[in-house]
C-alpha cells in the first residue's frame, strides 16, 4: 500500500486518494507489528515505512512538472532535500538505526563496471531521442528559449538525477531491505520511481526502459555498496537526456542522433 500510493500520488497525480492510500499502509504496519511482533524490534515495520512515507509526503508536497523558473527550482530543491533529509535525520538522531548509510563503496571498479557504463551511454544514445521525439514526450519539459533556460535544465536534469539515487536507492530501497527480500524490495521501489519519472515527465511508452534502468541501479547499488558508481552511471544517462531535450526543441544543437525522428 506504502509503494502503491505513489502510483496514485504521482502517475495519478490525485494526491488526497494517495494520502488515504499511505495512511492505510502504515495503519496496516501497525496491525502487523502488533500481530507479530519483533522482540528485538517491536514497531520496526511501522518505523521504516513511516520514514518512506515523510519521503513521499515531502515529494508530493510540490507539482513534478518540470519548471525552470527561480521559484520552480527552489520549490524542488527544498521538497526533494527534505525528502532525504527529514527520513536522515528522523533515522539517525530519533531512532538510532542508521539504516539510511550513503556508502561510498571500496576499491577501484572492474573492467565490468566500466564496461556498464558505456553500454548505458550507448543505450541512452540509441534509445532516448526516439523516445522524446517520436512520442513528442520532450514537450513535458518547458519550452528553451534562452541560453540560461538551457543552463538552468542542465543544473535541474543533474540535480534530479542525484536525488533519485540518494532517496530511491539510500532511502527507499534500505528501508525496504530490513524488512522484505533484496528483490521484492527493489521492485516496490521501482513503483515509486517510475511513479516520480511519470509525473516529472517520463509519460507516453517510457516505462518501457525507465522501469528496467530502477531495477538495475537497485541490483547495481547492492552489488557495488557505491553511491559514486550509481551516481555516476545515472547523471552519464541523464547527460544524454539533457542533449535531446536540448535537440529535440533546437534541431541546430546537438545534432549527432541517428535515431531522432525528424
Amino acid at each position: 500500500m506504502v509503494a502503491g500510493s505513489a502510483v496514485v500520488l504521482f502517475a495519478l497525480e490525485q494526491r488526497p486518494a494517495g494520502y488515504a492510500a499511505l495512511a492505510l499502509g502504515l495503519v496496516l504496519a501497525a496491525v502487523a507489528d502488533a500481530v507479530r511482533p519483533d522482540p528485538d524490534d517491536r514497531w520496526g515495520l511501522l518505523r521504516d515505512l513511516g520514514l518512506v512515507a515523510v519521503g513521499l509526503v515531502a515529494v508530493s508536497s510540490i507539482s513534478l512538472e518540470a519548471d525552470l523558473t527561480n521559484a520552480g527550482m527552489a520549490r524542488f530543491a527544498v521538497a526533494l532535500s527534505a525528502a532525504v533529509l527529514l527520513p536522515w535525520a528522523l533515522d539517525r538522531f530519533a531512532f538510532r538505526t542508521r539504516t539510511i548509510v550513503f556508502p561510498t563503496g571500496a576499491g577501484r571498479w572492474t573492467r565490468g563496471m566500466w564496461l556498464y557504463i558505456g553500454i548505458v551511454v550507448l543505450a541512452g544514445y540509441l534509445l532516448l531521442p526516439f523516445y522524446f521525439t517520436q512520442s513528442g514526450a520532450y514537450l513535458n519539459w518547458p519550452a528553451l528559449d534562452s541560453d540560461g533556460d538551457i543552463a538552468r535544465l542542465f543544473v535541474g536534469v543533474n540535480a534530479v538525477g542525484l536525488w533519485d539515487e540518494l532517496f530511491f536507492v539510500c532511502v527507499v530501497l534500505a528501508l525496504l531491505r530490513r524488512h522484505l527480500p533484496f528483490a521484492t524490495a527493489n521492485v516496490l521501489m521501482s513503483v515509486i520511481f517510475v511513479s516520480f519519472l511519470w509525473e516529472l515527465g517520463y509519460r507516453e511508452w517510457a516505462p518501457v526502459f525507465t522501469i528496467p534502468f530502477a531495477l538495475v541501479q537497485g541490483w547495481l547499488f547492492k552489488r557495488t555498496s557505491s553511491l559514486p558508481y550509481v551516481v555516476a552511471v545515472h547523471l552519464l544517462f541523464d547527460a544524454v537526456v539533457f542533449a535531446t531535450l536540448v535537440h529535440a526543441r533546437h534541431p541546430e544543437l546537438f545534432d549527432v542522433f541517428l535515431t531522432a525522428v525528424r
